[in-house]
């Protein structure tokens, strides 16, 4: 309604703190229609709803910390990393390495909500039916973590009035699916699109609805059916075929929208039993949101927030490689065969790692951490 230049608007009273959220906009609050045509015929007046007073506290709720998480220092940069220019992630290890407890921390790195950015997961929650009542403003980024048995409509959204799915109460958040190759075919092939287009539409008969899904995809695998290929504590039961059947239920397609692939090993003894704390949350918070400053700065006057929602001609005119590095990129490409999705992913995130580094250029060691984090399982 604000959007269309409309100033007031006049909606039931248990809708008014939300409404009131809006901007440019007087609310009216309502509890009957009796109660509206006296406002209107002057018989009785209706004041302007000021809405409840919204907390300013911008700390995000962390619901676990990075400095409990023992050793896996390599898969901590990479999160840090996934943080600083919203990148997907996938981790893959065997069972208990802690890759549940490493996706659950994620969100305690991430920089809290811009008010703009609270108000479109609240409106999504509002849509789905699922804002809490007392709380019309949602500050904490969305950690969806739905379990492998979610039907399609249950991730994209469906319904006869469509309400969004998984993939848009994940909006400016984390989605996070454990056992990714657990996931029916059709659900994990309909992420493909909103990955690239950081939206996902609903047809019915009656019409298209679209939704926001402009999330950080967090997969967690083990390597094999049994768990344990590649452990060196546990012999793998699997057969060469079983491993690569399984491996090849994640699409190359899919593979290749995810931008940083993480091995999570057993972390040893003399790590678990260290009684130092680990470098805290808010600290990799704050490096985080210096790189995100950046990034915005660098991409003002446009749509884009992130190093990863920059498209060809952002990546031309921000990615700029020097002579070392052009080398060391046409190396990989030949070595590795990337496509050129995977070449523009590479650069991105390459430019993520300065931001970072706080360096204006891309550097050659900026690249080679980048390549480092490229797929180490077949793809199908």
């Amino acid at each position: 309604a604000a959007r269309e230049g409309i100033r007031r608007a006049f909606v039931p009273a248990d809708d008014a703190d939300e409404a009131a959220l809006v901007d440019g906009i007087d609310v009216y609050p309502i509890d009957s229609l009796a109660g509206l045509i006296k406002h209107l015929t002057g018989v009785a007046s209706i004041p302007v709803y000021r809405g409840v007073p919204i907390s300013q506290d911008d700390t995000p709720i962390m619901a676990t910390d990075f400095a409990v998480v023992r050793g896996q220092e390599h898969v901590k940069r990479g999160l840090e990393v996934a943080a600083a220019g919203a990148h997907n992630v996938l981790l893959s290890g065997p069972p208990g390495t802690g890759k549940t407890l490493l996706a659950r921390a994620l969100p305690s790195i991430l920089p809290a909500l811009e008010r703009e950015d609270a108000i479109e997961v609240t409106k999504i929650l509002s849509v789905a039916g699922m804002l809490s009542a007392g709380k019309p403003l949602m500050r904490e980024r969305p950690f969806r973590a739905p379990h492998h048995t979610v039907s399609y409509a249950g991730l994209v959204g469906g319904g006869r009035f469509p309400r969004p799915g998984e993939i848009s109460l994940a909006h400016r958040g984390v989605l996070f699916l454990d056992e990714l190759p657990e996931f029916g075919q059709n659900v994990l092939e309909v992420l493909r699109q909103p990955l690239e287009d950081r939206v996902v539409t609903i047809s019915r008969a009656s019409g298209a609805v679209t939704y926001p899904a402009n999330f950080i995809l967090v997969g967690a695998m083990n390597p094999c059916p049994c768990g344990y290929n590649g452990d060196p504590e546990r012999d793998c039961a699997c057969s060469a075929g079983a491993i690569a059947r399984y491996q090849k239920r994640i699409s190359g397609p899919l593979l290749d929208r995810i931008d940083i692939h993480l091995d999570v090993p057993r972390v040893d003894y003399e790590k678990l039993a260290d009684r130092r704390a680990g470098e805290p949350s808010a600290t990799i918070r704050q490096r985080v949101e210096q790189a995100r400053e950046r990034q915005r700065s660098r991409l003002r006057g446009t749509s884009l927030r992130t190093n990863a929602d920059m498209g060809p001609l952002e990546i031309q005119r921000h990615c700029h490689l020097d002579d070392t590095s052009e080398a060391l990129m046409r190396a990989a490409m030949r070595q590795l065969q990337l496509s050129a999705r995977s070449y523009h992913r590479i650069l991105k995130l390459a430019r993520t790692i300065a931001d970072l580094a706080n360096e204006t250029d891309v550097r050659s060691h900026h690249l080679a951490e980048a390549l480092q984090y490229r797929p180490k399982i077949a793809v199908g």
